[in-house]
């Protein structure tokens, strides 16, 4: 682990980025004054948590990349699958922070953030008809608000909440009806954000969220009532 800050802080200081090619392994060892293995096993803890790629071959090596939410969508489950916490527990969370992401988002969303967000409001209705594209632009929806708060917390925290509470993977259906219900909700929502009114916004998101939580109650109350388990996202 202090190889890999130390690595990680070298990256920093150097201004690597995204790309870019780390010292060889010889070079890294006399550097780190280290054995093999445990460069090694520095190396690939830096693969999992989505900082570098190993490159195998001549030529290849560790290569910079950009992390995303994905080690924090399986350290979040494992956190709330060892706690016994339910599904339900994911979208309470969502209801307390995606409002305040909204109101944000109105204040500081800039112009080709507003734009990709009217894009998915626009592709959601057009892809009505088919659950995959309604899903997949649910979740570019919710994540560009997110990322559009200015927040940079926030947009890794949806990132992985939605991959938690994954509506496909852990049993939640969306029938045509329910899909339409949801984009007259985006276009609100986009609306508010695109007027840039923060009060509507948070005001638009908190309705939306909550028409999405009770809707679960009603129709899959065993599903937000399971527990997490790794392995479900």
């Amino acid at each position: 682990m202090l190889v890999a800050q130390r690595i990680v802080a070298d990256i920093n200081r150097r201004g690597n980025t995204i790309g870019d090619r780390l010292p060889p392994e010889r070079a890294m060892l006399d550097t780190y004054e280290v054995g093999r293995g445990t460069l090694r096993e520095s190396l690939r803890f830096l693969e999992l948590q989505g900082v570098l790629s190993l490159k195998p071959g001549p030529g290849g090596g560790p290569v910079v990349q950009q992390p995303d939410a994905t080690s924090l969508v399986t350290t979040l489950t494992l956190l709330l699958q060892f706690e016994n916490a339910p599904f339900r527990t994911v979208a309470e969370a969502r209801a307390a922070l995606e409002p305040m992401m909204a109101r944000l988002a109105a204040e500081r969303m800039a112009d080709e953030q507003l734009a990709a967000l009217k894009s998915s409001v626009d592709d959601m209705r057009a892809g009505l008809s088919d659950q995959s594209v309604f899903l997949a632009e649910n979740k570019r929806f919710h994540d560009i608000i997110a990322h559009g708060s200015g927040n940079t917390m926030f947009g890794y925290l949806i990132d992985a909440l939605l991959g938690i509470l994954d509506g496909s993977a852990i049993g939640i259906d969306y029938p045509e009806v329910r899909r339409s219900a949801v984009h007259r909700a985006h276009v609100k929502i986009y609306e508010a954000i695109r007027d840039r009114s923060p009060e509507k916004s948070a005001e638009a998101m908190a309705a939306h969220i909550d028409e999405y939580v009770k809707y679960a109650e009603r129709k899959f109350p065993e599903v937000l009532a399971a527990p997490i388990v790794w392995g479900t996202v």
